[in-house]
C-alpha cells in the first residue's frame, strides 16, 4: 500500500509536536552552530565593505609608495623595514618623466604626533586637540586622487610654491573646531597660524566605521617641508593611465630599484601598492578569522547532530508499537525511512531558521550598541546556514531511519 507524502509529513510533524519541549533541546547545538557563523559572517561582510569603499576612495589606479608596508602613521616598523632609506620627493618627478605609463605623480609628507618630543596641537580660541594627523601635500594632488569638498576649495600651485599657511581640515577636524564654519577662519597648528581654505567632505568607509581621512590636516608639502625638515616621511602617489595599471607598476618598481641602487636579485627595499593588494591582505586575515568561526560552528553542528541521531533512535524505540502497526497496514520500508528523515530534518531545519533568526537579532543589535562596528547579513551565508542545516538533519537521520524501517512487524506489534 503507497502512503502519499502528505500523510508521511503528517506524522512526522505531529511526532515533533508531541515531544516539543525535547525536540527544541536537541537542536540548540544546531541553532547555536548557525547562529555563531552566520553572526561573524554579518560582522565580516559589513566590515568588508567598508573597508572596501574606504580603500576604493584611494583612486583604483593609483599607486602607493612607501619605505615600509602598512600604514604610513604607524610608528610601529619591524627593524628589517627601518633600515631601509626613505623615499625621496624628487622621485615623483622621475616617475613622471621616465615612467611613460603613469600620468602624474604627486607627494605626500606625513608628519608624526610628536616631532622633537613636542606633540602636535591645534588651537582655536578656548579650545585645542590633539586628535588629528598632520600631511603634506603637493597641490596636484587634488587631481591625482580627489576628494569631495564640503565648503572652499583646495590649495593652489602657486600657495605651493610660497609656502602658503593655508590648510583643509578633514570633516571630524572642522566639526569639531568650527561647528559654524571653517572656511576664512584661523587656526594655530604647533605655534603657527594658518587659514582654512577649504573642508573635506565626509569620507565614506573605514575600519570599524573609523575614517582616519576625517581627522586629518592637510597643508601644502612645501609647508610642511618648510617647518619639519627632519621629517623624511614621504609617499609617491603615482597614477596610471587607464588600463596601464600593470605596465605603471613594472615601471615605478624597475625605476626605484636604479634609483635606489637594488641588487639584481633582492627584494624591494620600498613598499609599492595598490587599494586591491590591501583588500587581498585584509581577505586573507579574515579568512582566518573565518575558519576559526566556521571551526566552532562545525563543533555546534556535530553536537546538535548526535543529540538528533540519539534523540531519533530513541524516538524509534519508543513507537516501536506505531511502526508494527504501520508495516502490518502495508506501510513500505521506504515509507518509514522518509517519515523518520523528515522528522530529522524537521528538527535541523527549525534549529536552522532559528539560528538565522538569532543572527539577524545579534548583527542588528550590534550595529544599534556598536555603531564603529558595521555588520551586514549576507544572503549567501542565509541560505549556506539552512542548507547545512538541512544536511546535519539528513546525515544524522540516515541510521534511525533505517533502524526503523528494518524493524519485523510481527517483533514489533509484540513490544511492550
Amino acid at each position: 500500500m503507497r502512503i502519499a507524502a502528505r500523510e508521511t509529513l503528517r506524522l512526522a510533524l505531529s511526532a515533533l509536536w508531541e515531544y516539543r519541549f525535547r525536540s527544541a533541546l536537541t537542536v540548540l547545538g544546531v541553532v547555536i552552530g548557525i547562529t555563531t557563523v552566520v553572526t561573524v559572517s554579518a560582522l565580516l561582510t559589513g566590515l568588508r565593505k567598508g573597508i572596501v569603499t574606504f580603500f576604493q576612495e584611494f583612486g583604483p589606479n593609483n599607486l602607493f609608495v612607501y619605505r615600509t608596508s602598512g600604514d604610513p602613521n604607524n610608528l610601529r616598523i619591524s627593524p628589517k623595514e627601518r633600515r631601509r632609506k626613505p623615499i625621496r620627493p624628487e622621485y615623483a618627478a622621475l616617475i613622471r618623466r621616465f615612467c611613460p605609463a603613469v600620468e602624474d605623480a604627486g607627494v605626500q609628507l606625513y608628519v608624526p604626533p610628536v616631532v622633537q618630543g613636542r606633540a602636535l596641537i591645534a588651537k582655536v580660541p578656548g579650545y585645542q586637540t590633539d586628535r588629528f594627523s598632520l600631511l603634506g601635500a603637493t597641490a596636484n594632488m587634488s587631481t591625482i586622487w580627489p576628494r569631495e569638498l564640503k565648503d572652499g576649495r583646495t590649495f593652489t600651485a602657486d600657495e605651493a610654491r610660497r609656502a602658503a599657511r593655508v590648510a583643509l581640515l578633514g570633516h571630524d577636524v572642522a566639526e569639531g573646531l568650527f561647528p559654524l564654519g571653517a572656511v576664512g577662519r584661523t587656526l594655530i597648528i604647533d605655534g603657527a597660524e594658518f587659514t582654512i581654505v577649504g573642508v573635506f567632505a565626509k569620507a565614506r568607509g573605514g575600519f570599524f566605521g573609523d575614517n582616519g581621512l576625517d581627522r586629518q590636516i592637510t597643508i601644502p608639502l612645501e609647508t610642511a617641508q618648510l617647518r619639519y625638515p627632519q621629517v623624511d616621511r614621504f609617499m609617491v602617489v603615482a597614477k596610471a593611465r587607464p588600463g596601464q595599471r600593470q605596465e605603471a607598476i613594472e615601471e615605478v618598481t624597475a625605476l626605484l630599484r636604479k634609483l635606489r641602487r637594488t641588487p639584481p636579485g633582492a627584494e624591494n627595499d620600498f613598499s609599492l601598492t595598490t587599494p586591491d593588494q590591501i583588500i587581498r591582505q585584509f581577505d586573507r586575515l579574515t579568512g582566518l578569522v573565518w575558519m576559526v568561526s566556521l571551526a566552532i560552528a562545525g563543533l555546534s553542528l556535530l553536537v546538535g547532530g548526535i543529540g538528533v541521531m540519539n534523540i531519533m533512535l530513541v524516538s524509534v524505540t519508543e513507537r516501536t508499537r506505531e511502526i508494527g502497526v504501520r508495516k502490518a497496514l502495508g506501510a513500505r520500508r521506504r515509507d518509514l525511512i522518509v517519515q523518520f528523515l523528515l522528522e530529522a530534518v524537521a528538527l535541523t531545519g527549525l534549529g536552522g531558521l532559528l539560528g538565522l533568526g538569532g543572527a539577524i537579532v545579534a548583527a542588528w543589535a550590534i550595529g544599534v550598541l556598536v555603531p564603529a562596528l558595521p555588520s551586514e547579513v549576507p544572503p549567501s551565508s542565509m541560505a549556506a546556514g539552512l542548507a547545512v542545516s538541512v544536511a546535519v538533519g539528513l546525515f544524522f537521520g540516515v541510521w534511525p531511519a533505517v533502524k526503523a524501517s528494518r524493524l519485523d512487524p510481527v517483533e514489533a506489534l509484540r513490544y511492550e
